[in-house]
């Protein structure tokens, strides 16, 4: 491979010999950077009469597909199709999640950080991969998220030409020789001690005045690999050691600062609590008023009232029900199963009565879905089922009401079933509950209503965005 890049260097670009090394050093280094980052990794040096840059170097990742099937030293890297090359190559930056077409045609992304002499660009260090693929991107070199074999497999390539590669990593990375002495720090090392209040730089002095963790009382207690996490001062750290078997390195340490992640967490705890809290005063509110409304109806002889009184308590307990399952599971979504069986549940000890032998049965998935959604998919199940049970079995006191929820990824099928009397759909009137189902589905849920009813029973069956905008209101 040194060859190859010193053939195109000379050829290509007007790299100086000393240069032309640098960036032959770096080839050693390459296929350990593919496989810790499973991606394509590539060395491209700026072309001497135009604004293209020339592959000199490649490594193909072991673990996973490569992008391409054949070899692209040598091909020229145009700016149009890899703008994030062009731009570091100009100015001298580093280039993050750019989208690029590659000389097989292949959707990827890059990464590109600069290879610089100096002042100077002389190189870049690009990584890709698939837009296709389902896992995540970083955007730089994370040494900390790997495994010890992985990190000291890189460690153990570097030579000194190629610890400019230190600087495109996202943590502090130091390097101690076996005398205890810090032989190298990145920027990054250097500039977490100085906010950590650390007066001097690690560079050159003994790592034992440096130290962030309190070593072992046996130091076989460390193996090849040790991971800590602290606390110093206000910021929490991973710390973690990497036996190197390096003559010049005993080990190396590597730093990242988690307070972002801390504090995130902390926040998400505080945010759980707080959707608790506001949930269980939601609840307990419209229970009170669902209290309320069934004193009223103990207090007036009409029967006309009563019933109306009732079917408000339960639409107002059935939007009760969804903030209850929202108060225990402490974030803003709750398993619309577990809504719709106690809905049923609830309703069907409501319709209670001696000889009425209607049974009520559920059948679906999980799905998981927000509060509006469950919200809205609460109270029309509430309507659903008391239309079936009030209406469908006048003249019978046995039946079967069945709800079925299908999910999908994106939209998901509530179906109610009873196996009743039926109505003319065409030239019945809509009641106050078809009236908040039809609302419900349309504005609330931008979904579709259908109704089916004859001899044999009726169905109702609506389909639902699993996420949903409240863009509209139920008057």
């Amino acid at each position: 491979m040194s060859d190859t890049i010193y053939e195109l260097c000379k050829k290509y670009t007007d790299l100086t010999e000393q240069e032309i090394v640098s960036i032959q050093g770096m080839s050693a280094v390459l296929q350990p950077i593919a496989n810790l980052e499973d991606a394509d990794v590539f060395v491209d040096c700026p072309c001497r009469d135009s604004s293209n840059a020339i592959v000199v170097a490649e490594a193909k990742p072991d673990g996973v597909p490569s992008s391409y099937k054949k070899t692209v030293v040598g091909l020229l890297a145009k700016p149009d199709y890899e703008p994030a090359v062009a731009r570091s190559l100009s100015l001298g930056v580093a280039t993050k999640q750019m989208k690029a077409i590659t000389q097989e045609n292949t959707h990827v992304i890059q990464s590109v950080e600069p290879i610089k002499n100096g002042s100077r660009v002389i190189g870049v260090l690009i990584r890709e991969k698939r837009v296709d693929e389902k896992r995540p991107t970083s955007e730089r070199l994370h040494f900390s998220e790997e495994g010890y074999e992985r990190i000291a497999n890189v460690l153990s390539h570097m030579s000194a030409d190629s610890r400019w590669l230190t600087e495109c990593i996202d943590e502090a990375l130091i390097l101690v020789d076996k005398n205890g002495i810090v032989t190298y720090r990145n920027t990054l090392a250097r500039n977490l001690y100085k906010k950590l209040g650390y007066m001097h730089d690690p560079l050159g002095a003994n790592f034992e005045y440096f130290r962030l963790i309190p070593p072992p009382a046996d130091k076989e207690e460390y193996g090849n690999f040790s991971s800590v996490e602290t606390m110093v001062g206000k910021y929490y750290l991973d710390v973690k050691r990497v036996a190197m078997s390096s003559p010049d390195v005993d080990y190396a340490v590597i730093i990242r600062d988690i307070t972002w992640k801390k504090e995130n967490e902390k926040q998400l705890v505080l945010k759980s609590v707080a959707i608790k809290e506001m949930h269980h005063r939601v609840k307990n509110n419209l229970q009170t008023i669902a209290s309320l409304l069934r004193l009223q109806a103990r207090r007036t002889d009409n029967e006309e009232t009563r019933r109306v009184l009732a079917e408000s308590m339960n639409r107002i307990l059935s939007i009760a029900t969804t903030h209850e399952l929202l108060a225990k599971s402490g974030v803003d979504e709750v398993n619309l199963s577990e809504v719709i069986y106690t809905i049923k549940n609830s309703t069907q000890r409501y319709f209670a009565k001696p000889g009425f032998a209607v049974t009520v049965k559920y059948e679906g998935e999980n799905l998981m879905v927000d509060s509006d959604v469950a919200t809205a998919v609460a109270l029309i199940i509430t309507e659903l089922l008391q239309n079936s049970l009030k209406y469908a079995y006048d003249e019978q006191d046995e039946g079967q009401v069945l709800i079925t929820l299908i999910p999908g990824d994106i939209n998901s099928t509530l179906k109610v079933a009873d196996d009743g009397r039926g109505f003319d759909v065409e030239n019945t009137s809509q009641s106050l509950g078809m009236s908040i189902v039809t609302s419900l589905v349309k504005d609330k849920l931008r979904g579709n209503l259908n109704i089916e009813s004859g001899p044999e029973g009726t169905t109702v069956t609506f389909d639902f965005n699993n996420k949903t905008i409240d863009i509209a209101s139920v008057t």
